[in-house]
């Protein structure tokens, strides 16, 4: 056996994968030059989490602003401390947006980054039992459309990446004046019901081509490592049309 493949075969055995940085095959690269392409200048992280996208997306260069939004007590103290020194990172109090004002209870995961407004189905909970609830947070909700104005400037070229666990057609239909003014949406689609009630891949792409967006890139988000089935994508959109 060839040298480098026992190398190979030693770092999987041990859960590592080194592999050549290619930057015309990297996802961050590729979404830096997309949102370069576009002079897209703010983007509005919706579900931040602990802040692990803005941080790619800094570190692949991109060069304007982000914005964060993010309910959790435990997630948005980590939030501002991945942010703290980064003067183009902005983090808003916590909130959760949706498609109304108001105040509900947040499904805390065990993993955090599959924490939701809606209740978890047993079909994730199969693929990922470590993602289980293990308690709930009241958190306030209110609309992007209401939210974002505070922190947009008018000349500002916006892009609306959101990963709300299933929420997302809430958030869509509460960021209507939003998605009027933005070039490009970051979304996570899913193929199949992970969260009680969310809509699925057909119905998100139908809304967001209906309001004049066109897919530009995929990505892989959440895989079932047994069957191999790819459950939800990343997906990016831009408005069609528009040019730097």
């Amino acid at each position: 056996m060839q040298p480098r493949r026992v190398v190979r075969r030693i770092f999987h055995a041990a859960g590592f994968e080194f592999r050549r940085f290619q930057p015309e095959q990297s996802e961050w690269a590729g979404l830096c030059r997309m949102l370069a392409a576009h002079e897209v200048t703010t983007v509005l992280d919706v579900g931040a989490s602990t802040g692990c996208f803005a941080s790619h997306l800094f570190d692949a260069g991109f060069d304007g602003r982000v914005i964060s939004f993010e309910p959790l007590t435990r997630s948005h103290s980590e939030l501002l401390k991945a942010a703290r020194g980064n003067s183009r990172w902005i983090v808003a109090p916590p909130l959760a947006i949706g498609s109304e004002q108001g105040t509900s209870a947040i499904n805390i995961s065990a993993n955090v980054g599959s924490s939701s407004l809606l209740p978890m189905l047993n079909a994730h909970l199969a693929v990922a039992p470590f993602s289980a609830c293990v308690g709930k947070e009241m958190v306030r909700v209110t609309t992007l459309d209401d939210a974002a104005p505070d922190f947009l400037a008018g000349d500002d070229v916006v892009f609306i990446k959101i990963d709300v666990q299933g929420f997302e057609s809430e958030v869509l239909k509460g960021a209507q004046r939003t998605l009027a003014r933005a070039a490009g949406v970051h979304i996570e689609l899913s193929f199949v019901p992970l969260y009680e009630g969310q809509s699925l891949f057909q119905d998100t792409w139908n809304h967001l081509t209906n309001l004049g967006f066109e897919p530009w890139a995929f990505f892989p988000a959440f895989t079932d490592n047994t069957t191999g089935r790819m459950l939800q994508i990343d997906s990016v959109f831009f408005r069609h049309g528009h040019t730097a």
